[in-house]
């Protein structure tokens, strides 16, 4: 069951909560570096701003996002909450009294760099984890590095699902927690002709795959489907093209990332395709995306997420205001980023139930203890299930006049995680479970 609700005021940020204090008392513990910025650590190897110097008892990990590039837009932003996450844990005490030591490598929107860094990381830098890539393209090109080494990694961004991986923690959405969705919610508000625009690369490809074939279960239209090579801005004929298949309006659902997604915006209000006859519902634009692109050619478009900086919640308000105490009062907050922040406070936990952080050849330990673990996150409260995801409340924003969102749709709690998409035929029926036993492959098999 669903609710929907009217404009409801957001939580000022600075306001004397007991939560904000605290958190706002742990993050004065560490130093700052880049305040009122958008600058992330140079892309050379390095311990991560805000953590102690490195010792030879620190836990070292890893961050990986692209600091140069197309997905820099997008991916700077998670460097810095990530780092957030640590500075904080290391303020109050580190783990079991050891502080952590991040090393920051730049994935520089070039998917072969990003398996050469996360071998770096893991072989030369003996890093115990690794947080980081955007696109689902990074996140494969990392996989099979990751399973070699048996290591671990921590994704932070919604994603197509269609993958289940041992080595592998999920904390941004599986399709059932964004895609799906907000397609049942397009289908019930703004109608049933869709137009699928997106990057040419695994994640949009498959995502459409999935909102085609739900389109054709529940009732709905696909009248057209285009991609773009990532950072392409070549967008004019895929608007004639809009225009031709919509003549009186309709949705378009798009999964563009990065700089593709600023032409294509400014070109649609330019040809007069406004939000009130096209509705644009993104699921890679948000808050940073947002600010970047300019509130102006954004204003009454959606976007599908799990979390939004207007989400009101005592967690959230904490959040925020240690954020902008770090950064600077310009910045604001989006979903990578928070899932980011969820992924640095779920290993600590597990960390600290398995009572070692591990080594990098044997993580069995924290990976266990990572089943289970709940926190209270900003977007509300999350469960990693033993699937490799977390539970997640979804909801859908509509850009407002000061470039945030204003939250029209969420669900009442948290969504348990569905990776296998039920819609898709050739995945239909499968399940994961990592504690399965007596199954050839707990990653994907049939329900």
């Amino acid at each position: 069951m669903t609710r929907q609700f009217g404009r409801r005021k957001f939580l000022l940020y600075g306001s004397a909560t007991l939560g904000t204090s605290m958190l706002l008392k742990a993050c004065a513990g560490g130093t700052t570096s880049g305040t009122g910025t958008t600058e992330s650590p140079a892309a050379e190897s390095s311990p991560a701003t805000g953590t102690t110097a490195a010792s030879g008892d620190a836990i070292k990990v890893g961050i990986l996002h692209s600091l140069s590039g197309t997905m820099a837009i997008s991916e700077k932003s998670v460097v810095d909450s990530t780092q957030l996450a640590i500075e904080q844990i290391n303020s109050a005490g580190g783990i079991g009294g050891r502080q952590i030591e991040a090393i920051v490598e730049d994935g520089a929107s070039d998917w072969p760099t990003f398996a050469e860094k996360a071998r770096k990381l893991i072989d030369e830098d003996q890093v115990v984890v690794i947080f980081g890539c955007w696109t689902s393209a990074s996140r494969k090109a990392v996989l099979p590095v990751f399973e070699e080494k048996n290591h671990m990694l921590f994704y932070p961004v919604q994603y197509e699902g269609q993958e289940c991986s041992k080595n592998i923690f999920y904390t941004g959405a599986a399709p059932n927690q964004q895609i799906e969705p907000s397609v049942d919610w397009l289908l019930e508000n703004k109608g049933k002709e869709f137009y699928l625009v997106g990057s040419d690369y695994v994640f949009p490809r498959t995502a459409n795959t999935i909102i085609k074939a739900q389109l054709e279960a529940k009732g709905g239209t696909t009248v057209g489907e285009d991609y773009l090579p990532l950072g392409n801005t070549e967008v004019a004929p895929i608007i004639a093209k809009i225009r031709s298949a919509l003549p009186n309006g309709g949705v378009i659902y798009n999964t563009l990332n990065g700089d593709s997604n600023v032409a294509f915006f400014k070109q649609m209000q330019g040809a007069g395709l406004t939000p009130d006859r096209y509705p644009v519902m993104s699921v890679s634009v948000a808050e940073e995306e947002v600010r970047a692109i300019g509130t102006e050619f954004l204003k009454g478009h959606l976007a599908a997420w799990n979390y939004f900086q207007t989400v009101e919640t005592p967690e959230n308000e904490a959040f925020v205001a240690a954020f902008k105490q770090k950064y600077g009062d310009d910045r604001v907050t989006n979903d990578p980023m928070e899932a980011a922040y969820i992924s640095v406070n779920i290993w600590k936990q597990a960390v600290e139930q398995a009572g070692s952080p591990g080594t990098p050849s044997d993580l069995e330990a924290v990976r266990t203890a990572a089943y289970g673990q709940k926190f209270a996150a900003p977007e509300g409260p999350v469960e990693m299930k033993t699937n490799h995801h977390i539970s997640k409340t979804v909801r859908i924003g509509e850009v407002r006049d000061d470039g945030l969102f204003e939250i029209i749709y969420e669900t009442p709690g948290p969504v348990d995680p569905v990776p296998w998409n039920q819609f898709v035929a050739d995945t239909k029926g499968f399940t994961c479970d990592w504690t399965k036993t007596g199954v050839d492959n707990p990653g994907k098999f049939q329900i």
